[in-house]
């Protein structure tokens, strides 16, 4: 018998059901044409290797004389090298986001680097990866190694399986990835111990488990297109490396010799899955594709100067010179690239829509990229230039040659664009951006000429000048409203048993093609009643959506561990088949209290903290367990409760079981000896209705009491917010927060 119920959106679909297109899940390898050392034009599979820090001059095919890195060498001498390649950022989480979502940092979600709070560089849905656009293709995707965005949780959108990647081994955070020999890396929605480091061993060297992982999915997958988005955090400070051969015996500084082992060790991964693709006979068919994700680094003790790591350009890492921005960019595929050099500027935005064209499928029409799959192809003309190229900065990273390289302004706000030969580069006299033009500092270089940036030629130029600063004006956007591309689903976040429910899927056309034939279907576990209420199918147009609702309810009784709820829609465009997918998996309530309770005995159906756990009966700690300090205020303990820290939601199920709900809230003594300065917001929400709203607490105002009514309620809702910009000091506690049951003779 099924376990699940499929319901397409209105019964005149129900009969063509069986003609959805559909695509299988592994095409064998003798039925796919371009396997072998032949090219399929059709869907060649794609090889995307993302180095970390790594300058414009460490590679051997871009000048490099002291570095050893001959893999990299013969992919140059086999390829097409580009001369003019950029990273959209001279620091690596706006570089990488604009690199997967073809939006320069004047549009993209990520702009900075983050402040020590990874949630401040998280994506969200809409933020459409190249691996979003390829998996509505039929392509395989993975991403090994370092993703850099949103906090360490699985099941929410910046995680890499919430952004088109099915299959994800590595670093989950920015910072995470700056140890060579982690603790723990994540697989998927996993984490996974690493007892080879445990203890500060190190067994386990991260980026050769990803060169492994690497292997295996390219074996895994070799009878069907895949994307392999391959990120070792090589050569990124540290300089920590297993080896430094072959350089041990150089009499240059330790940091130096565990950098260039680094890079050398980085060549050997690229010679393995160069092997690879030859010895399963994918060569002829996979573009592979290596670049950097912005200028050398000068960190952890390591010299760039002594290997001239940025070539003849000036500036490094953090710079908007050339140097921090300019990096390598090698594409190859026998029989396909020709063997090559290219001079066209080309910014990393420029990936998204490169492997859209080259796969056949539709691009967003919202992005800033421009395809080079022309060039690529080797077609008469090539691809079409750039307008122009635009750069922010903005970060809290000084160091100091790339300060002197600045002039002493690297905690500015700076901005460059390229047009042409001619590259402008602003600085703001603090870190807004939005001072008036005037207050800015411009600089003008021509780089045919002057490739090193040696010479201000603004004086001289004016027009010039004022037309550039006229692009970088135009290319900021505070916010960028992205247009919908693929499936959307809405959903409640909490699904009860029982309580009828509206689900809405919808497939939007966010490219500049009609998409024809589209179908929508829901997928439920079988026990669920649906009932479709608005059919989804029709002929999208460019800016258009095809939409279905569904009314769905969960039985009263039910043994699963997880819900899981998908919606899937097919279109095609031209003759090329597209299927997109989304779902949503819910946690089946906790039994509601069966009398009356602490808050803090019973199960929470989710809670969100601002940092670390909600604690259980303490202030704060490490674990919700309980090892924190006592819930007080001003000086009073209270033995029962919650500790939570803005911004915060703990959501209690209470299946209409109570009548009342009271509670001590307040700023609690563990932040009020750190600092009176806390401030928060404290509410109770009943279902969908706010019965309580603290105004602004502080330490110093004290806690205040909750006595409200409840009777009737399924959710209970604990929320604390920040007042204000928000600080460290905002520790809050719900003291002796307890529930009256209806049957209780407490009232």
């Amino acid at each position: 018998m099924t376990s699940r119920r499929r319901f397409l959106a209105g019964s005149a679909l129900a009969l063509g059901a069986a003609a959805l297109p559909s695509l299988p899940a592994s095409v064998p390898a003798a039925a796919r044409p371009g396997n072998g050392t032949g090219t399929d034009p059709r869907l060649p599979n794609f090889v995307v290797i993302l180095a970390d820090d790594l300058g414009y001059g460490e590679l051997g095919a871009y000048g490099q004389e002291l570095i050893r890195t001959p893999n990299i060498d013969r992919l140059a001498a086999e390829g097409l090298r580009f001369t003019d390649a950029y990273a959209a950022g001279p620091v690596c989480a706006p570089s990488r986001c604009s690199l997967l979502t073809g939006l320069h940092s004047g549009h993209a979600r990520v702009r900075r680097n983050p402040a020590g709070d990874p949630a401040s560089i998280a994506l969200r849905d809409g933020d459409t990866t190249f691996a979003e656009v390829l998996r509505a293709r039929g392509y395989r995707t993975a991403c090994i190694g370092k993703w850099g965005f949103g906090p360490e949780q699985p099941d929410q959108a910046s995680h890499p399986n919430a952004r088109g990647f099915e299959e994800f081994y590595g670093y989950i955070t920015h910072g995470h990835a700056h140890d060579y020999y982690p603790a723990y890396l994540w697989h998927n929605g996993d984490r996974v111990q690493l007892p080879e480091n445990a203890d500060d061993n190190k067994g386990a060297f991260a980026p050769d488990l990803f060169r492994d992982r690497a292997l295996d999915f390219i074996q895994a997958h070799q009878g069907e297109p895949f994307l392999l988005f391959l990120t070792p955090n090589l050569p990124h400070a540290p300089s920590d490396v297993p080896s430094t051969d072959p350089y041990g015996d150089q009499s240059w500084p330790a940091a130096d010799k565990g950098h260039a082992a680094q890079v050398t060790r980085l060549d050997g991964y690229v010679g393995s899955i160069l092997d690879a693709l030859r010895e399963h006979g994918l060569a002829g068919s996979t573009v592979v594709l290596l670049t950097s994700d912005n200028g050398p680094h000068e960190e952890g003790g390591f010299n760039p100067d002594r290997f001239d790591a940025n070539g003849p350009l000036r500036g490094y890492k953090r710079n908007l010179y050339e140097g921090g921005v300019r990096v390598p960019l090698i594409a190859w595929s026998p029989g396909r690239i020709r063997p090559g050099t290219t001079d066209r500027p080309t910014q990393q935005i420029d990936l998204l829509p490169t492997l859209a064209e080259l796969a056949g499928v539709p691009a967003p029409r919202d992005i800033d990229g421009l395809s080079v799959a022309p060039l690529l192809n080797g077609r008469s003309g090539g691809a079409a230039a750039p307008g122009h190229l635009y750069w922010y900065r903005l970060d809290n990273g000084v160091t100091s040659r790339a300060n002197r390289t600045d002039g002493g302004r690297i905690s500015r706000a700076a901005e460059a664009v390229r047009q042409g030969d001619w590259k402008a580069v602003r600085f703001a006299p603090g870190k807004d951006r939005a001072v008036p033009d005037d207050q800015w500092q411009v600089e003008l270089y021509d780089l045919r000429s002057d490739l090193g940036e040696t010479t201000d030629v603004a004086a001289a130029h004016p027009a010039v000048v004022a037309r550039l600063v006229g692009l970088m004006r135009s290319s900021w956007a505070d916010s960028y409203e992205r247009e919908p591309f693929g499936l959307l689903l809405e959903a409640p976040d909490i699904l009860l048993p029982g309580v009828p429910y509206t689900i809405t899927g919808a497939l939007a056309n966010g490219s500049d093609r009609p998409w024809d034939g589209a179908r929508l279907r829901l997928d439920v576990p079988a026990d669920w009643s649906v009932r479709p209420v608005r059919r989804g199918f029709g002929r999208p147009a460019p800016g258009e959506r095809a939409r279905a609702e569904w009314q769905v309810t969960v039985p009263e009784t039910t043994t699963a561990a997880e819900w899981r709820l998908t919606v899937t829609a097919h279109c095609t465009v031209g003759d090329v088949p597209l299927r997109f997918g989304t779902g949503r998996t819910f946690a089946p309530p906790p039994p509601p209290p069966a009398g009356d309770a602490y808050l803090s005995d019973l199960t929470w159906l989710s809670a969100v903290n601002g940092w670390g756990p909600v604690e259980l009966d303490t202030s704060n700690g490490k674990a919700a367990a309980g090892d924190g300090t006592p819930i007080s205020f001003g000086g009073t303990v209270h033995a029962k409760g919650l500790g939570v820290h803005s911004p915060s939601e703990v959501v209690y199920h209470l299946g209409a079981k109570c009548t009342r709900f009271t509670a001590l809230v307040g700023i609690d003594d563990f932040s009020a000896r750190q600092s009176s300065r806390g401030n928060v917001i404290a509410e109770v929400w009943a279902d969908d209705t706010k019965v309580f709203d603290s105004g602004v607490l502080r330490a110093a105002s004290g806690p205040r009491p909750v006595d409200v009514d409840i009777t009737g309620a399924r959710l209970l809702r604990l929320v604390v917010r920040q007042a204000d910009s928000g600080n460290s000091f905002n520790h809050t506690s719900w003291a002796d927060a307890f529930v009256h049951h209806v049957t209780s003779t407490s009232r």
